[in-house]
């Protein structure tokens, strides 16, 4: 079932969901961009023509991305409004515009003109989604990619953290490409300083990322040091990885992607994703009720993004056992784990397959920071 980009965002009942129990999800944009990391989701899916796939909505670029593949149907779910309304705005953007203008709306090229781009779109939104946006001017004019509270959370690291430790001629030459032990010999000596090390600590805590970036329930079965982890991570992303390709990187870094952009604002996938976009429908429920209320029947892919970091294991338990159940034999199921380690072959063993040199080749690949590990599970038949 295809959906048109003004019917397609469907209100429904948040039922089911224990994150939607302990945050709020409907007032604001959470995530303006998706930061999870789309070339490994589109690899770990391996979405053949004519698949059925789930995902979560999130800002819309890893939804987007799948239509690359050419699957039969994307669903996109979110328990928040303000979510779908920037998948929406995204959907409109792709008809309305050309490549160089999309860049430009998102913030991912500088612009003077944004609020005359919005306005090409705006036609192409739901009563709903136009209510939205057109309270969202400020928003609109600094580029969409900045309008979250993750967004605005790292634009804070860059402006006042950041230029404590180090000045922006020291970022410039993060962002220099190099061989890798040059590249790991320059980190350990420019960068990682024990000034870098502390600053972070205090800022990527749970409590001030729970304040100005996440929701602090998002770390209520969290066990051990969030900042190390991310400290840990952090030198994978800058030191075993090229920063300079990096778009997760380069945007916390200066605040727009320069020529590092993710899978979906590549130019190469603009008009297939274009070409696609009836393909792509939003609804506003949890994953676990899209089953119940009929949104789909039977999947065989699933962008889980990291839901069940928020679950407890009897949750994260019965979710896959529900996905399971509504998936074909050989779907794939992908999901992120950032400090709640979940995993649905452990938990289903006759009905999960866990995929573990793929996922490990994958995480390793990760250009996203944030988490500890990347899974594909198959579903066993």
């Amino acid at each position: 079932m295809s959906a048109s980009p003004v019917s397609a965002a469907t209100p429904s009942r948040h039922t089911g969901s224990e994150a939607d129990a302990h945050a709020d999800f409907r007032s604001i944009i959470r995530y303006a961009q998706c930061w999870e990391d789309a070339d490994i989701l589109v690899d770990g899916l391996d979405i053949r023509p004519g698949n059925v796939c789930l995902s979560i909505a999130s800002a819309g670029e890893n939804s987007l991305s799948m239509l690359v593949q050419d699957p039969a149907r994307v669903v996109a779910v979110d328990l928040n409004p303000a979510q779908l309304a920037a998948l929406e705005l995204r959907v409109a953007a792709y008809r309305a515009l050309e490549y160089a203008e999309l860049l430009e709306l998102i913030g991912s090229r500088s612009s003077g003109r944004r609020a005359a781009l919005y306005a090409r779109c705006r036609g192409a939104l739901s009563a709903d989604a136009r209510r939205f946006w057109d309270a969202k001017s400020p928003e609109i004019e600094h580029g969409i990619g900045t309008a979250g509270k993750f967004e605005r959370y790292f634009e804070i690291f860059r402006r006042r953290v950041l230029p404590l430790v180090h000045r922006r001629a020291k970022v410039e030459q993060l962002l220099i490409p190099r061989g890798p032990d040059e590249r790991l010999r320059w980190y350990r000596r420019e960068w990682n300083t024990r000034t870098w090390r502390a600053l972070f600590r205090i800022f990527f805590s749970p409590t001030v990322l729970g304040r100005l970036g996440r929701d602090p329930s998002f770390f209520r079965y969290v066990e051990g040091s969030v900042a190390d982890h991310l400290l840990g991570r952090v030198h994978h992303a800058l030191a075993v990885l090229d920063p300079s390709v990096n778009p997760y990187v380069v945007w916390i870094l200066t605040g727009t992607h320069r020529d590092a952009l993710p899978h979906a604002l590549r130019p190469e996938h603009f008009e297939k994703i274009r070409a696609n976009l009836d393909r792509l429908e939003w609804h506003c429920a949890s994953i676990e009720s899209v089953f119940d209320q009929g949104i789909v029947e039977r999947i065989d892919r699933a962008n889980l993004s990291d839901i069940f970091e928020y679950m407890s294991q009897e949750n994260a338990t019965a979710l896959f056992a529900k996905l399971a159940d509504h998936s074909s034999s050989g779907a794939r199921l992908a999901y992120w784990n950032m400090m709640v380690p979940r995993h649905g072959s452990e938990y289903l063993p006759g009905r999960l397959r866990a995929l573990p040199e793929l996922s490990k080749r994958l995480f390793l690949a990760d250009k996203t920071f944030f988490y500890r590990d990347f899974v594909v599970d198959e579903v066993i038949a």
